[in-house]
């Protein structure tokens, strides 16, 4: 079977490949000047092609016409792709891959600009965070809207970006190996955040799939890739990748996040155990005493 076929993109899209290869050029050019290891770098070049391939093959044409093909493409994009991007932690690499001048002049003062802020502040809220990243999935998957993304090829690509940037920003925010400051969270927060996001996930999964009726007609409507899938079974496989594969991506997410809170926890980098440590006053050497002057010797 030939390989370049299936990498032919089914709908070509500018703005996958401008993104996708900018990304991967400023980690080349970043990966020189920081430390990146080569579990960080495997990491995030598995990430970025998962979503290359989930956003720009030909297997697009099958995600448009099978339900649980859809479904595993989300998961590429809102768990996958994202998660070993995130895990590789690739922050210092992309920016160190940003020309001096341009950070200079055009991210360091967006960064700092108010609207940003306010921006930054929202999303990376743990409750906003959560609200987001399980509020996406259904949102996406109510029958009327999924109807019309796939029939709107504008919709389907804002579906898509929105559940790739979602997921990049919460992963982001919960395998971030770093003590609070400079972590927006503390660990704590972290696995408490991610575990509050599996059991929606369940609930979603398991309704898809225990429900007796076809909620995703638009599937028959279009034609589906695999006729010899029946519209019910089809359904129950996507309920499925929600309900086990979906949840396990949080645990696994959970036990990163955890990780990070008892190694930090050791070294004693925590806020709360930094503050507890006594600090190590140095005593200033006493000064040594004068020597006596010699008497003058008598004439």
């Amino acid at each position: 079977m030939n390989v370049l076929y299936w990498l032919e993109p089914w709908e070509p899209s500018p703005s996958v490949v401008i993104v996708i290869a900018g990304a991967a050029v400023l980690f080349l050019r970043g990966a020189r000047h920081a430390r990146v290891s080569p579990l960080r770098s495997v990491s995030f070049w598995f990430g970025l092609v998962a979503l290359y391939i989930a956003l720009h093959t030909r297997l697009d044409y099958y995600f448009e016409h099978e339900f649980f093909m859809h479904r595993l493409q989300h998961l590429v994009l809102h768990h996958l792709g994202p998660f070993f991007i995130a895990w590789s932690y690739p922050g210092a690499a992309l920016r160190a891959g940003i020309p001096f001048r341009w950070r200079q002049r055009f991210v360091n003062p967006a960064m700092r600009a108010k609207p940003m802020r306010i921006v930054c502040n929202t999303v990376f809220h743990p409750v906003i965070a959560v609200l987001l990243f399980v509020g996406l999935i259904y949102f996406w998957l109510l029958s009327p809207i999924h109807f019309k993304a796939m029939l709107d090829w504008r919709l389907y690509r804002l579906m898509n970006w929105s559940m790739a940037i979602d997921g990049l920003l919460f992963w982001w925010l919960v395998l971030d190996p770093r003590p609070a400051p400079p972590a927006r969270l503390a660990p704590g927060r972290r696995v408490m955040m991610v575990i509050a996001a599996i059991p929606p996930q369940i609930v979603l999964g398991a309704m898809i799939f225990f429900t007796p009726r076809e909620l995703y007609p638009i599937y028959s409507i279009c034609g589906r890739a695999f006729t010899w899938l029946s519209p019910m079974r089809d359904q129950q496989i996507g309920g499925l990748l929600i309900w086990i594969p979906g949840s396990m991506m949080s645990v696994i997410g959970a036990l990163i996040a955890l990780r990070h809170w008892m190694r930090l926890s050791a070294r004693a980098r925590l806020l709360g155990e930094r503050a507890s440590q006594p600090r190590l006053e140095l005593k200033p050497k006493p000064k040594p005493k004068p020597k006596p002057k010699p008497k003058p010797k008598p004439v």
